[in-house]
């Protein structure tokens, strides 16, 4: 969301700016609207000002014993003329509000320009793609053939896109969920929080889901609470509304939650195995940070996600979103694709992106100056996310690379003293 008046004064450079990414702005009534506001701001100021010029004609009048029946009636039709235009002017505003919420963020000048994932930008590479002495199975044939996976039961309980994890398989589960907090609070300097996984239409407003995105969300019938999509929208909302202290700054929060997704746009894609549930596992990092600081968070956030996979073995790569495939609300995002064996490509795992102020300003979370400068006492906060790391999908890319020619699958070391020293998982 931007700023009315930067909008006003901005507003062929921002949709210039945006290029395809503004694709679907209405470009003409928000221009429209903007000036039918400013219009209506004026009448109404000139109109006030009449009233009080009346008010005080009125009060002179009958203090000079003056009939003020002439006055007082055209003050009346002044007084209606005000209320007619400030109805006007608040439907006016509420849809540039909408409207200027259905507008993303301004890309990084560091970002490359593209219309999609194909313009994508490799920047790195950890690990190799591992030496498999068979030909690799996917990661559904080798959950079920251990049973550990129950997709059939899956649906039968709730539908398609879900998925039951029995024995070793959500021992395993609960092991990375466990493995990723703890190297996130203890190593990397995160705060540990549990939130809750109903939030409300105010939330998802000021991270960005609402109102663009609203298919995508699982809501509940009678109330007007939504299921998270990620972590990312309670946790950012901690801080909804509040003014931080600059010395505060930067706040690093790391959160469990399930995640709940329609995958509206995503029918016909990965029917098949974990890779995209409608209810799926997730860690989530979350940082407040300083302007001048968020893009070298940016980079820190993200290596702590790296280091989940690089713990756990797996080979990586991560790519710099170009600004036809970066999400709504970034301005800047790299995502990390681990290897996967039986499909010989990479998947994302992981996307860490910087929003800048563009989430601080929906939710209007700012922090006070520690040094007043030229007159400005509190800022923006900029607000950063990543997932440290998708929990299923690191599963996935466990069972496909460490599979063996046997059906059964090593454990990553680390992983073993949460699974009591388990060090294979094996047919049950």
């Amino acid at each position: 969301m931007y700023d009315l008046r930067t909008l006003r004064d901005n507003l062929d450079a921002i949709r210039e700016q945006l290029g395809l990414r503004g694709a679907d702005v209405t470009w003409e009534r928000l221009r429209t609207l903007i000036e039918q506001r400013r219009t209506l701001t004026g009448q109404a100021e000139q109109l006030r000002h009449e009233l009080k010029n009346g008010s005080d004609e009125v009060a002179k009048l009958k203090r000079e014993k003056q009939s003020a029946d002439a006055c007082m009636a055209a003050m009346k039709a002044v007084g209606e003329r005000i209320k007619t235009i400030e109805d006007e002017l608040r439907n006016v505003e509420a849809t540039l509000t909408d409207l200027n919420l259905r507008i993303p963020n301004l890309p990084h000048s560091s970002v490359p320009i593209g219309k999609g994932a194909g313009d994508n930008k490799e920047t790195r590479r950890w690990g190799s793609p591992p030496i498999l002495t068979a030909p690799p199975k996917n990661h559904w044939e080798l959950g079920e053939a251990l049973g550990i996976l129950d997709f059939d039961r899956a649906a039968k309980i709730s539908g398609a896109r879900f998925a039951v994890l029995t024995g070793a398989g959500a021992r395993l589960e609960r092991a990375l969920i466990n493995y990723m907090l703890d190297l996130h609070t203890t190593r990397h300097g995160y705060r540990e929080v549990l939130p809750p996984f109903l939030v409300n239409r105010s939330s998802m407003t000021a991270t960005g889901q609402l109102p663009k995105f609203e298919e995508d969300l699982f809501r509940l019938r009678d109330e007007d609470y939504f299921l998270i999509p990620t972590a990312e929208v309670p946790v950012t909302n901690l801080h909804r509304d509040e003014t931080l202290s600059e010395s505060a700054l930067p706040i690093r929060y790391a959160a469990y939650t399930p995640c709940f997704r329609r995958e509206a746009g995503s029918y016909g894609k990965d029917t098949k195995g974990l890779i995209r549930l409608h209810q799926f596992n997730k860690v989530e990092l979350v940082a407040f940070t300083l302007p001048e600081q968020s893009y070298e968070e940016l980079e820190r956030l993200t290596s702590h996600a790296e280091a989940i996979l690089q713990g756990l073995g797996l080979h990586y790569r991560v790519v710099t979103l170009c600004t036809g495939d970066m999400g709504f609300s970034a301005a800047k995002t790299y995502d990390i694709e681990v290897w996967l064996p039986s499909q010989n490509h990479y998947r994302e795992v992981s996307s860490c992106s910087n929003f800048e102020a563009f989430q601080a300003r929906r939710a209007t979370i700012r922090y006070k100056c520690a040094v007043e400068k030229k007159g400005v006492k509190t800022q923006c906060v900029h607000t950063l996310n990543g997932s440290g790391l998708a929990v299923g999908r690191t599963l996935v890319a466990i069972l496909e690379t460490y599979q063996q020619p046997d059906g059964s699958v090593m454990i990553p070391e680390v992983l073993r003293q949460y699974m009591g020293g388990v060090e294979r998982i094996r047919k049950e």
